[in-house]
């Protein structure tokens, strides 16, 4: 008897579960499912505004037309680039930020504070602030390249600034992810280490990053789809110019200066599928085995 009302409890539970997770289900496919399934339909279609009488459905035409295109790999490859760089930069710096947030003594509040400001700035206004420093015989960073020098209409150079803007805005937020693997490092585990003769390299490499592991992909994972789908950066910056533009630069040129609804939207689908494939990659390479790195005691420290 008890077995049974146990059972016939847990159902009622399971019932109730999806009952409240019901309304925002639906909600959210109709709110995000709803755009890409239609956006799928127009990237099927010859669909420009300028000649609105010549729509018609051509199936995967657009995608032909992309793909075949120098443009979007040559902005594949750029949004690969400023994406792998700028995380890796980010992951470096905020992980030493956070290890500095975590380990300060004096003013801890306030030392946090001050990191977190720059993403506290909206995006367009510090690439604006970056655009300014570099312009020619008016920026302060500019002025100190030599006489001549316009590093924002050249490529390589203009990556480079890109990625330092990206790496300025978002190093804080990769260190505030960081900061909560962090707080959940037991502080007697790194103390029995250290007593153990592991110094601050070995407590880093086999205790710590193993223990924040779940934090490390988080913060790692969102870093990546958004760094993927960089734009303000870019436009304000450089506008896409001199082989700079990314995937979503691309998108917004074919779709709102081309009006071509139908090679936007397959861009955007293409966008939606690299971003899908990425986090896909992740969960399946990291997130499985997130667990298995973490240190079994202070031996594996030495």
């Amino acid at each position: 008897m008890t077995a049974l009302m146990r059972s016939r409890g847990r159902r009622a539970e399971r019932r109730l579960a999806f009952a409240l997770v019901a309304p925002a289900t639906i909600l959210m496919l109709l709110v995000i499912g709803y755009p890409i399934g239609y956006a799928m339909w127009l990237s099927l279609q010859r669909n420009n505004l300028a000649t609105p009488n010549e729509t018609r459905f051509i199936g995967l035409g657009n995608y032909q037309t992309i793909l075949v295109d120098r443009y979007w790999w040559t902005a594949l490859a750029v949004t690969a680039a400023i994406t792998v760089v700028s995380v890796a930069c980010e992951f470096v710096l905020g992980l030493a930020l956070a290890l500095v947030m975590h380990r300060s003594l004096v003013a801890k509040g306030l030392v946090r504070t001050a990191v977190l400001v720059p993403y506290g700035i909206v995006t367009v206004v510090a690439s604006y602030s970056w655009y300014y420093a570099w312009t020619p015989g008016t920026g302060y960073l500019a002025n100190l390249l030599p006489q001549g020098s316009a590093p924002l209409t050249q490529q390589i150079p203009s990556l480079g600034i890109v990625v330092i803007a990206e790496v300025w805005k978002t190093t804080p937020f990769m260190s505030l992810l960081l900061l909560a693997g962090l707080a959940m490092v037991p502080e007697d585990l790194l103390q029995a280490a250290q007593v153990d003769g592991a110094g601050a390299w070995r407590r880093l490499t086999k205790i710590i990053l193993p223990l924040i592991k779940p934090a490390v992909l988080v913060a790692l994972l969102f870093r990546t789809l958004d760094a993927f789908r960089i734009f303000d950066n870019i436009y304000v910056l450089t506008g896409g110019d001199n082989d700079t533009a990314s995937v979503s630069i691309l998108g917004y040129d074919n779709l709102f200066k081309g009006f071509n609804v139908g090679l936007g939207s397959a861009i955007s689908v293409l966008i939606f599928g690299c971003v899908t494939l990425i986090a896909v990659v992740f969960i399946t390479l990291f997130g499985a085995h997130q667990f298995h790195s973490a240190p079994g005691g202070v031996t594996d420290a030495r």
